[in-house]
């Protein structure tokens, strides 16, 4: 079939200097799209071993596929289905930036409102900061903070803090660059941005996003707030990959708390939810008048540039790589692209729009899956960005496993530490004591049943034995894996503190143990 030709640059990244022209590719497809995103689906699930994955398209506002796999608890027989509920993590920022968007076209708050009028008790490390800090700049990861700062207060779940701990914590956390002059991702801030949210709509965040964006959208499965696991039901379990099988690994009770963390990760949603989230942000006129064309503008605005990485250049051929509020903007072949993944561990998340051509690709898995959430979601757009090259997921797997083959031979791989022994009592008499950290609070370095210990107070996951290994220690956790262990040094002094370092140098970046310090404040219980 005969391609057209367009503009490859929307209107609304020609601001920012690019333009040129390419074909595209007609919008109905010769064959019938289903058995492509099946067989892209089956390579994912075949060549990952995913315990479960949803995933639908939309194409010029119809569902063209929806596609389920696998069981929500792996070997229990439960089978995945459109309604199962998934942690959707980081892709309920943008639930939280639509949120914001319907109270400023309520006129309850202004995006560059200063954050203390609505949070007095807020505080940044530099009080002009404090004072200077819009509720924008909340969404766009501007804050002068590095990445991921803070997040041990969040993860991992469940643990002891609370929002007002989060405001209070951010006070101690000290920038990395100045303020507004670069990117780096973090989550304590849209914490703050549920509770601005908050204050200004007059009722707690969950509320609020269930009356102004679940209610009037028709996504009648999302969960926030404390609910019930056991009554709602149909939900699908996070699992890792354990002895070459995958397992359960933080399996839900019977109810869900009220999580810090849901402004910024803590949302769940079905597939289907996530499919009508996509239909009415393609579509506006799906639900006439739930947001103003200015706002709608405001969401997918290029508000801060982001670095453009080298995998997006090779792979997109892109030029453009920014933050909305709430989303991650950048061009893809030529076409406009408007996305967002999700991670949690044990869940995976991803959801990508292209916006003038009326597209939308979800995946969620209920596993750690990060290269088969990359190489399903990039098969399935170059099917609109580029149908011609053929690249399948199994194309794009070989590419991220010849990237992990040269961070190898960089060097960039994690140390050998199998050849660790239990810290001897005798030698760190010096050491032991209760600590305390600004921000993560009261931690112990203590004897325990014949070994030596360290745990956080408000995070009872952050609890483990201190083993060494030549002349360093390191903490070997109870129910976190190896690749989210630290070293832990003793720095002498009056106090003596306590450092840690991550080991794994791919580590999450939520384990931001680099913004620790612990000093001594007494001895142990």
């Amino acid at each position: 079939m005969q391609s057209r030709t367009s503009p490859c640059i929307p209107s609304r990244l020609l601001t920012l200097g690019l333009s040129c022209t390419l074909a595209i590719a007609p919008s109905v497809w010769a064959a019938d799209p289903a058995d492509t995103f099946n067989r892209l689906l089956d390579q994912a699930v075949t060549h990952e071993h995913l315990p479960g994955i949803a995933m639908a398209v939309v194409e010029d506002g119809d569902v063209v596929f929806t596609g389920t796999r696998g069981e929500r608890q792996a070997g229990q027989g439960e089978a995945i289905n459109p309604d199962t509920l998934f942690k959707i993590a980081s892709n309920s920022k943008a639930m939280t930036a639509a949120l914001l968007a319907r109270l400023v076209d309520r006129g309850l708050l202004r995006w560059d409102d200063p954050v203390i009028k609505y949070l007095p008790q807020f505080r940044m490390h530099d009080p002009w900061v404090t004072q200077q800090m819009q509720v924008r700049d909340l969404l766009i990861h501007n804050s002068g903070l590095g990445l991921g700062a803070g997040d041990l207060m969040l993860w991992p779940e469940p643990n002891r803090f609370t929002r007002q701990d989060i405001i209070a914590g951010l006070a101690h956390l000290k920038p990395v660059t100045s303020f507004r002059s670069g990117y780096a991702y973090d989550n304590l801030m849209y914490v703050v941005a549920g509770e601005v949210a908050a204050a200004a709509g007059g009722k707690p965040y969950d509320q609020l996003l269930r009356e102004e964006v679940f209610v009037p959208l028709g996504m009648d499965r999302c969960q926030v707030g404390a609910w019930s696991v056991t009554t709602v039901g149909n939900v699908a379990q996070p699992h890792t990959r354990k002895d070459g099988r995958s397992v359960v690994h933080g399996a839900d009770g019977d109810l869900s708390p009220d999580l810090t963390s849901m402004a910024a990760g803590g949302i769940r949603c079905s597939l289907r939810d996530m499919t009508r989230w996509m239909q009415v942000l393609l579509d506006p006129a799906r639900v006439p008048g739930w947001l103003g064309a200015v706002q709608r503008r405001a969401l997918w605005t290029a508000h801060m540039p982001m670095p453009l990485g080298e995998r997006q250049r090779r792979w997109d051929d892109a030029h453009v790589s920014a933050y909305g509020y709430g989303w991650r903007l950048s061009d893809m072949d030529g076409q406009w692209k408007v996305a967002h993944t999700g991670t949690l561990s044990g869940m995976y998340s991803s959801l990508a729009l292209l916006p003038d051509r009326k597209v939308g690709v979800v995946i969620l898995i209920n596993s750690d899956a990060e290269d088969a959430r990359t190489a399903l979601m990039q098969a399935a757009l170059k099917h609109y960005t580029a149908p011609g090259d053929g690249a399948d997921v199994e194309h794009y797997l070989s590419l991220l496993a010849q990237e992990r083959a040269g961070r190898r031979e960089a060097g960039q791989v994690r140390p050998d530490t199998r050849a660790r022994r239990p810290a001897p009592l005798r030698t760190t008499a010096a050491a032991q004591g209760r600590y305390r950290d600004p921000w993560l609070g009261e931690a112990l370095l203590c004897p325990q049943q014949g070994t030596l210990r360290f745990s956080v107070a408000k995070s009872p996951r952050l609890r483990g034995q201190v083993m060494q290994l030549g002349e360093r220690w390191l903490v070997q956790w109870d129910t976190l894996g190896a690749d989210a262990e630290p070293w832990l040094q003793l720095q002498p002094g009056a106090p003596p503190t306590l450092t840690l370092a991550a080991i794994d140098p791919e580590i999450d970046f939520s384990y931001d143990y680099q913004d620790l310090h612990f000093s001594r404040v007494g001895d142990c219980p």
